[in-house]
């Protein structure tokens, strides 16, 4: 028996049936995860996805902006869609979790695939009652929940309504500081309540799915067998909890500290090193399947293992017994087997070894010198940069400025919105001060002096920020710029003793050709295309939503980096736009993000990613092959 041991501490009596259940379970764990791996994937998944594309669809939005994402998430469709998101990701859960439980606490049958298709059945019928049970204990939590998101927004409010979200993250005044401080309180009352909650209700799952419960009762019977076992409870569950979070780091630090080594140590000849990474990536996603399926079968026997130690103590429990693998089961891992090798090999023959990645200064070397501001232009195009980011705004008196806020209050202290005062008005700020006394007097420069200064020094992309409703405006003065440029470079041109000389003084003649016109707005990226279809356009975004933007309207896509994956490169790829990262400063995500193959960087540091490339140019072949697969490794 399992728990005939009444010497033995509860928590260690817990720890030893858990793992005496994984241990008999093992086989049937497997085959009944990837069962439902199957389904979930071949049935669900769609349609989670269409659902999500049809609420997504319905809030008239591509790109979604960090301050529409804030927004977005506070009105009824975005609630709706985040409520509807959650609860089919929970029900998935339970359904899961259900079936592993039956097949925890089932009868010790021959085989192994038909007590896992066992269980996937009975836990399939119980879908209605589980969906419930999500109904009632997720949405308690939700309502709980309420009150102090109520108590967070007024919170908010008071202390940083009104406030750039920008700002904040740029300057972090005191009042957020001061804002972090009184909610810090709410959010771990918060916790505790909710702990308490899901303690009391740990028990409602295994008595829905095992004894056919109803969710109200399940959710009763559940308060009073945990009653006097909290701290015990408690404690299993923090433990099971850290193990699952911990295996994985552990894991991948002891598989890269033993085996990432031994390919430095091989000859650098692609004969030696394709077969070899082959092995270690198919040893490495094997591991990480492991990892995942461990995580996921533990916190199943946890509630199978306290179910039958306070629900259910003296039920009959089989004893370890002889133990055979049929073939449906070596059929089964066999299958997980070559998945992972078909992945290793689709990652070993994925790499591609060019690095021609552009180097795209962030408002300039807004790191070592003011942001937007001559002085940053020309220490980037000093540092490497291939091009120099700006935002551009109008002046009351329409002429094009290069500032990035609404307003001065960041970089300045005054509260007036920049579109209200003239050129007159705003060439008297000093936007140098702020960063360091040797910037004291820098003033806000137009487009038109920054083009000069960038002239045969570095391209620029002109990033459009118009105030409601004069976005036309702010296109046709950025357009007027631009020829008033070209103009300029053909006279130069005629100046010039020969062309190498003219192209390093005077930069590529017609300037519309060598410029970048940029936007969050996908509407004023489509009116820059009919303006001047002979420019190139980016179109930024923080987050695109699924399955809604015209991916043919314009020549390059700018993600936050974060946001930038496998998929997002696949896209770029069968559309053919470039892909453009923002913001990236750390050297290790600078080199991940040149592994996936994104055709330029927007940084505040350029000189540490001209010093990368140039690293990285140093390699031979083999060498860089390996430092590709360590970054992949590594993501």
């Amino acid at each position: 028996m399992l728990f005939d041991s009444p010497h033995t501490r509860p928590l260690a009596r817990l720890g030893l049936s858990l793992w005496q259940v994984f241990h008999r379970r093992l086989r049937v764990l497997i085959a009944f995860h990837l069962m439902f791996t199957l389904l979930a994937s071949t049935l669900l998944l769609p349609a989670v996805a269409w659902i999500t594309r049809a609420l997504y669809a319905r809030l008239g939005s591509d790109v979604v902006t960090l301050d529409k994402l804030v927004a977005l998430l506070f009105t009824p469709a975005g609630i709706a869609g985040a409520l509807a998101a959650q609860g089919l990701a929970f029900c998935l859960l339970y359904w899961q979790q259900a079936g592993m439980l039956q097949v925890a606490t089932g009868q010790q049958t021959p085989g192994h695939y038909r007590p896992a298709l066992t269980a996937l059945w009975l836990s399939t019928r119980r879908l209605p009652a589980l969906a419930g049970l999500v109904f009632l204990q997720v949405g308690s939590h939700l309502l709980l929940l309420a009150p102090f998101m109520a108590g967070m927004a007024w919170l908010y409010d008071a202390w940083l309504g009104g406030l750039d979200t920008y700002y904040l993250q740029k300057v972090r005044p005191p009042e957020l500081w001061y804002f972090i401080a009184s909610a810090l309180p709410l959010l771990a009352l918060w916790m505790g309540l909710a702990g308490r909650l899901y303690l009391r209700w740990l028990l409602a799952l295994p008595l829905v799915a095992l004894e056919q419960e109803t969710p109200l009762k399940a959710l009763s019977r559940s308060v009073a067998l945990t009653r006097g076992g909290h701290r015990s409870i408690a404690a299993a569950v923090l433990l099971v909890l850290a193990g699952i979070i911990a295996l994985p780091v552990v894991a991948t630090l002891a598989y890269d500290a033993l085996f990432t080594p031994l390919l430095d140590w091989l000859p650098k000849r692609h004969a030696v090193l394709l077969p070899a990474m082959f092995v270690y990536l198919t040893g490495y996603v094997l591991l990480t399947l492991a990892l995942t399926f461990a995580g996921i079968a533990f916190n199943a026997l946890l509630s199978a293992c306290l179910y039958r130690q306070r629900a259910a103590p003296h039920a009959h429990v089989d004893t370890p017994g002889a133990y055979r693998a049929g073939r449906m089961a070596w059929t089964l891992e066999l299958t997980v087997f070559i998945l992972a090798a078909a992945q290793a090999g689709w990652m070993v023959n994925s790499f591609d070894l060019d690095d021609d990645v552009a180097i795209i200064a962030h408002r300039g070397s807004s790191k070592r010198a003011p942001e937007n501001t001559l002085p940053a232009f020309r220490l980037a195009a000093r540092e490497g940069a291939d091009a120099v980011e700006l935002d551009v705004r109008l002046s009351a008196d329409d002429v094009v400025m290069v500032y990035h806020d609404s307003d001065l209050t960041r970089l300045t202290g005054d509260t007036r919105t920049f579109g209200n005062l003239t050129r007159e008005e705003l060439g008297r700020f000093d936007i140098g001060s702020w960063f360091g006394h040797d910037f004291r007097g820098e003033r806000i420069p137009t487009l038109d002096q920054v083009i000069d200064a960038m002239r045969g020094r570095a391209g620029i992309m002109i990033e459009l920020k118009p105030a409601p409703g004069r976005g036309p405006a702010l296109a046709r003065g950025v357009m007027a710029s631009l020829d008033r440029e070209t103009r300029a470079r053909y006279v130069c041109w005629a100046n010039a003793d020969d062309a190498i000389s003219a192209y390093a003084r005077c930069g590529y003649p017609d300037a519309r050709r060598e410029m970048r016109l940029a936007s969050m707005s996908p509407a004023l990226v489509a009116r820059l295309n009919d303006l001047a279809p002979e420019m190139r356009t980016t179109l930024l975004a923080q987050l695109v939503i699924p399955g809604t933007l015209d991916r043919y309207g314009f020549d390059a896509l700018g993600l936050r980096h974060n946001r930038i994956s496998e998929d997002e490169m696949r896209l770029a790829a069968t559309y053919g736009y470039d892909v453009h990262a923002w913001t990236v400063n750390r050297r290790e995500r600078m080199a991940t993000l040149i592994d996936m193959g994104v055709d330029a960087i927007i940084t505040d540091y350029p000189d540490r990613l001209a010093a990368l490339l140039d690293d990285r140019r140093q390699l031979s072949d083999a060498g860089l092959l390996l430092l590709k697969l360590h970054g992949r490794v590594k993501r």
